[in-house]
């Protein structure tokens, strides 16, 4: 019996032939990523008493959500950070103003390849199964033993498959994909279970939009999600390695793979942007249906919607208009390298001439602790990941969560708009 590349990676990591859902194995881990929370895992770590972690060159350490820092204890947090990794010898760290978003810099460092086990204290370390990877959030006290060990256990994941045909509407994108598809199967519709996304249409995305699928998918309850390794991932790889990456049968799913369920979705069905409103990610509407709902606040960033390809479908949208008077739009780029390509591109200028304002590269206020918290009662429009009461701030405040063309056009018109609306009224 075949089997699905969840359980293929899970049984090479744990060195057996075959493995099957709800066994539990014990895998060794490839790479281990922590953001701030490494202080956290760091202070496990030292209370069980070993010296050395188990392999500096497998961890990687980047601070991305409150930078820079924003009080005295996260500055203290992130000193007690770099001390460490000046110890231990960690040489994969990326400090304020040398990377960016956690998953955002393991993606264009070449650190995640496929086949590989990557844990990290994060949840949306899903987001890595765009490269083939089984790549899943843990906690602190679990990453501790990680970095101890260099191993840990896992209960295999039945695996859910999702096909896509047939072709998206305009101005439809891998987000308004996404959250179609969370709307229809549910928060906990992929509760401990790996995702795999194929089809043609997700074979034409690029691997910036195939991230937002592996991204968002643990908001569905994903253990894990994965999209094709094929060719344009090969690509993408090949630039941030400087090497070529073989395609092996180790990283696709076998073709006799039992699956728990098998989704076929039919693009065409999904004609224009979706919506998430709050205050859950799989409430999700059709733009159309949403009604007159003004905007204070529009955040284009995050590691959902941070990418070049986000930053451009903005900025062509803003270019000679205005973002509107009652709307503050904030710009957070992914990482520094995305920064950097986007003003050569002229991106931002374009974004700043318009209205926007630039954060320094980081998750800012999608974690609701700086860089454009909202107000009680106050409304965002946001290419982020999550909605949750508070999420972004005061639990009087809502979020609503969209693509970056959606967001663009909900800044100029000042409410949430489709982006055909503002072309349609600077045309006439």
């Amino acid at each position: 019996m075949g089997m699905t590349l969840a359980e293929k990676i899970l049984a090479r990591a744990s060195g057996r032939e075959t493995v099957s859902p709800d066994e539990v194995v014990v895998a060794s881990v490839d790479l281990a990523m922590s953001h701030e929370n490494a202080d956290l895992v760091r202070k496990s770590f030292q209370e069980i008493g070993v010296a050395r972690v188990w392999d500096p060159e497998r961890i990687v350490i980047i601070l991305d959500h409150r930078v820079p820092a924003e009080s005295e204890k996260t500055a203290a947090t992130h000193k007690a950070i770099r001390e460490f990794v000046h110890q231990q010898g960690i040489r994969n760290f990326y400090d304020v103003g040398r990377g960016g978003i956690c998953h955002q810099v393991l993606a264009e460092k070449g650190h995640v390849l496929p086949g590989m086990v990557v844990v990290g204290t994060d949840s949306h370390t899903t987001t890595h199964g765009a490269f083939g990877a089984f790549a899943t959030g843990i906690g602190a006290t679990e990453m501790a033993g990680v970095w101890i060990e260099g191993q840990l256990w896992f209960k295999v994941p039945a695996t859910i498959r999702i096909e896509v045909d047939g072709e998206l509407g305009p101005w439809v994108s891998a987000k308004d994909l996404i959250l179609y598809i969370i709307g229809r199967l549910g928060a906990d519709g992929a509760d401990y279970r790996a995702v795999e996304f194929d089809g043609p249409v997700i074979r034409q995305f690029t691997v910036a939009s195939r991230m937002v699928l592996a991204n968002l998918a643990m908001e569905m309850g994903a253990k894990v999600a994965f999209t094709p390794v094929d060719g344009e991932l090969i690509d993408y790889l090949g630039e941030r390695t400087g090497r070529r990456i073989p395609i092996s049968a180790s990283v696709e799913p076998d073709v006799d793979a039992q699956y728990e369920k098998v989704i076929e979705i039919d693009a065409d069905a999904i004609s224009e942007p979706q919506v998430a409103c709050p205050h859950a990610v799989d409430q999700v509407l059709p733009l159309s249906e949403l009604g007159n709902i003004p905007v204070n606040q529009a955040v284009i960033g995050s590691c959902t919607n941070g990418r070049l390809e986000d930053l451009e479908v903005a900025a062509r949208l803003l270019a000679g208009r205005r973002v509107h008077p009652r709307t503050r739009l904030l710009i957070i780029p992914a990482s520094q390298q995305v920064l950097l390509e986007a003003i050569r591109l002229g991106y931002i200028q374009k974004l700043l001439s318009a209205g926007g304002i630039l954060n320094p590269p980081g998750c800012g206020p999608c974690v609701g602790v700086h860089q454009g918290i909202l107000a009680a009662g106050e409304v965002c429009i946001s290419s982020t990941n999550r909605n949750f009461v508070g999420r972004m701030g005061s639990k009087d405040s809502r979020v609503y969560l969209a693509s970056p063309a959606v967001v663009a056009a909900s800044a100029v018109a000042g409410r949430i708009a489709h982006p055909e609306e503002i072309l349609t009224e600077t045309a006439a």
